[in-house]
C-alpha cells in the first residue's frame, strides 16, 4: 500500500542516538502507520529502519550491524536482516538482506531512502547529513 508522510519533515537527520518515529498515512487517511529510526549511540553502524501498523504490528524492519537473528525453523542470519510480517509469526522470520535493493547499508541516509522505497513510502525527505 502506497504510503505519506503525515507532517513530513523538511529533512530527516539521523545522528548517532537518534530514536524518532514519524506518522505515515495510506491513500484513505484512516489507514494509519508508524516509520521508526533508530542507531546505536556507541556502535553507530548499527541502524533499525521499521514500518509499523496499528502501533505494534511490524510490517517490515530493517536491522543493519545488529545483533544475529535465529528464524523459527532454526536458521541463523547475519546481524544485517531483514524482518517480514508472517501470518502467525508476526515480524520472527527474517531475511537475508538483497544487495540489489539495499545498496550502501554503510550510509544511514542511502538506507534510509531506499527502506522507504521497500515500503512504498513516496516523497521520503532529504536525509541531513550528520558529521560523525
Amino acid at each position: 500500500m502506497v504510503k505519506h508522510f503525515s507532517q513530513p519533515p523538511a529533512t530527516v537527520a539521523i545522528p548517532p542516538g537518534a530514536d524518532e518515529s514519524c506518522e505515515l498515512t495510506g491513500l484513505d487517511i484512516r489507514d494509519k502507520f508508524l516509520l521508526d529510526v533508530w542507531r546505536g549511540t556507541f556502535r553507530i553502524s548499527k541502524l533499525k529502519l521499521q514500518n509499523r501498523v496499528q502501533s505494534v504490528v511490524v510490517l517490515a524492519r530493517l536491522d543493519v550491524d545488529g545483533a544475529p537473528h535465529t528464524n523459527p525453523d532454526g536458521v541463523r542470519l547475519s546481524g544485517t536482516h531483514v524482518h517480514l510480517f508472517r501470518e502467525g509469526f508476526d515480524d520472527r522470520w527474517a531475511h537475508p538482506v538483497d544487495p540489489g535493493r539495499f545498496t550502501l547499508l554503510s550510509d544511514p541516509g542511502t538506507t534510509f531512502q531506499e527502506f522507504c522505497a521497500f515500503c512504498n513510502i513516496e516523497s521520503p525527505p532529504p536525509v541531513q547529513g550528520v558529521i560523525v
